[in-house]
Order: structure tokens, then C-alpha cells, then sequence
């Protein structure tokens, strides 16, 4: 089986005064699609996702490990999602790409919300995966809270392996256990340093009084056997975004783009491929104008 990096170009990026590395697909390819901004969940290096920026090659997709994990340094002083997300900016514009569909995952869902917010002239559409409004959410299964803090989760795959059903659960379809294996393959576990400054950098942070004013076209994809973070939180995301769309997956767990990939490729498709309305009124309209 191939391996989903072999066709990134990676690179150590000096931006926003850190130095990032940095993972590009098919940025200068020709393509009718937008390419995707992508930020990752908590702790988590570019390899863990790199499956879905390879499975989806009409696309060009950018991530960068955030300060203190993957290959990025240590950060040298705290950051907030003010600073990430003119911080990724920057490295868009660094890249010659005005504007992104933009996606995010847990932690990274919510640096996505903040994005999209602080930066709406970059952003065309927002794709929510396994997140939450931030501080104001439905917390989920205790127990996966308190093995998700275990550093050993990162750096012992018998520990990974034992518990990843209460961190993870929707573990049950075909395949599973080679996709379990696959995944805790492709993790790097964060400096110390870095796993603290990422918790630090949403500490206090909601989105919730800001959500009914973001007006990008919005798909929030949840599991349904989310132990982290539960199913009612994309209930409020979506209650709260005014032009939000929620879909879930049965037996998804918070790594259902893992173990349910197809399917969730599917959706996002689904939902980055739909005619832009917003867009195509205006053309009318200057074209009625003319």
C-alpha cells in the first residue's frame, strides 16, 4: 500500500516569526477545486490525516504541524487562534493561494471556526469534523478523557491499541484492526512544551456568540459513538451557523474519517462539489448589470 506522504512536498516554513513544517498536495496542479486548509486535531503530526488529502487527488490540500508537534520546533512563547490563524494566513499567502476551502478536526475544528471567522475574504466553504463551539460544549466519556491526557497514548501502541474503543469507539466495522494499526503507525507524539501550549491556546475560547454571523456554507460531519466528543455538540454548531448542514455516521467514533473513510470522503465531496448559489446570484446579477 502506498504510502499517503509520498506525494506531499514537505518543508520547514518561516512564518508569522515560527518555523512550521509544512505538507503541500497538488497545490500547483490544474484543478476546478479549491485547495483545502486543513488543521489537525490536538497533539496530532501531518501523517495522521495525510490518508484523506491522498484520497481525494482532484484537490490540493496544505497542513502544517502545529509548534511542538510532528517535526514543527517548540514553540518559544504561547500562541493563540488570533495569532494561528493570521499565522496560517500568512502561509497561504506564502503559497500564492487567496482563498481555501477550509477544514479542521477536534481541536483543529475549532482553530477552523476561528479561521473562518478572522479571516472570511480567504474562506469559501468550512468543513467541521468531531468538533465543538469550543469551551462551551457537551463534554464526553470521562474515562476517554482521562486516557486521551495519557502521554502514553502517543508513544505506546499497546496502550493505544488496549484503549482505543473508550478513546476512540467506532471501532467495530471491517477492517478496524488495520486501520487501528495503520493510524497508531503514523503517530508522532508531541514535545511536552507543544501538547501544553496547544491546550493553553483554546483555554477560554468559544465561538458560540460569534457563530450566527459566520455565513460561509457549513458541513459539520459528527460521529454517532463519539467518546470524546459527543454527537450534541454538532447539534449546536448546527443550530447555531446559519447556513450549516449536519451529517452523521452511525458507529462513528471521534476517528471516523479513519474507520469510516469512504464514507466520509464521500460527504465531503458531496458537499465541496455542490454549485456555489451565493456565488453564481452575483455573476447573474453583473451579468444582468452589463
Amino acid at each position: 500500500m502506498s504510502n499517503p506522504m509520498d506525494d506531499a512536498v514537505v518543508t520547514m516554513e518561516q512564518v508569522g516569526g515560527r518555523t512550521l513544517r509544512t505538507a503541500a498536495w497538488r497545490l500547483h496542479m490544474p484543478s476546478d477545486h479549491l485547495p483545502i486548509l486543513f488543521f489537525n486535531g490536538i497533539g496530532a503530526n501531518i501523517e495522521a490525516v495525510a490518508p484523506l488529502a491522498a484520497a481525494m487527488p482532484e484537490r490540493g490540500f496544505i497542513m502544517f504541524d502545529m509548534p511542538g508537534t510532528g517535526e514543527s520546533p517548540d514553540p518559544l512563547v504561547p500562541y493563540n487562534p488570533f495569532t494561528m490563524s493570521w499565522t496560517a494566513a500568512q502561509l497561504l499567502e506564502k503559497h500564492g493561494l487567496e482563498e481555501v476551502d477550509v477544514m479542521g478536526v477536534s481541536w483543529g475544528g475549532a482553530m477552523a471556526q476561528h479561521f473562518a471567522l478572522q479571516h472570511p475574504g480567504r474562506t469559501r466553504r468550512l468543513t467541521l469534523i468531531a468538533t465543538t463551539p469550543g469551551m462551551l460544549m457537551v463534554p464526553g466519556n470521562p474515562a476517554a478523557f482521562t486516557k486521551m491526557a495519557d502521554p502514553r497514548r502517543y508513544i505506546d501502541p499497546a496502550f493505544m491499541n488496549e484503549h482505543f474503543q473508550t478513546l476512540y469507539g467506532g471501532v467495530d466495522k471491517d477492517g478496524s484492526q488495520h486501520q487501528k494499526d495503520s493510524h497508531i503507525g503514523r503517530l508522532k507524539p508531541p514535545s511536552p512544551r507543544g501538547y501544553m501550549y496547544q491546550l493553553m491556546c483554546m483555554m477560554g475560547w468559544t465561538s458560540l456568540p460569534a457563530l450566527p454571523f459566520l455565513k460561509k456554507e457549513t458541513l459539520i460531519m459528527m460521529g454517532e459513538d463519539d467518546q470524546i466528543v459527543p454527537l450534541v455538540n454538532g447539534r449546536i454548531l448546527k443550530a447555531m451557523i446559519p447556513n450549516a448542514r449536519l451529517v452523521t455516521f452511525a458507529g462513528g467514533g471521534h476517528l471516523f474519517l479513519l474507520t469510516h473513510a469512504d464514507e466520509s470522503v464521500a460527504a465531503i465531496r458531496d458537499f465541496l462539489d455542490a454549485p456555489d448559489t451565493d456565488r453564481e446570484t452575483a455573476r447573474e446579477a453583473k451579468r444582468a448589470l452589463a
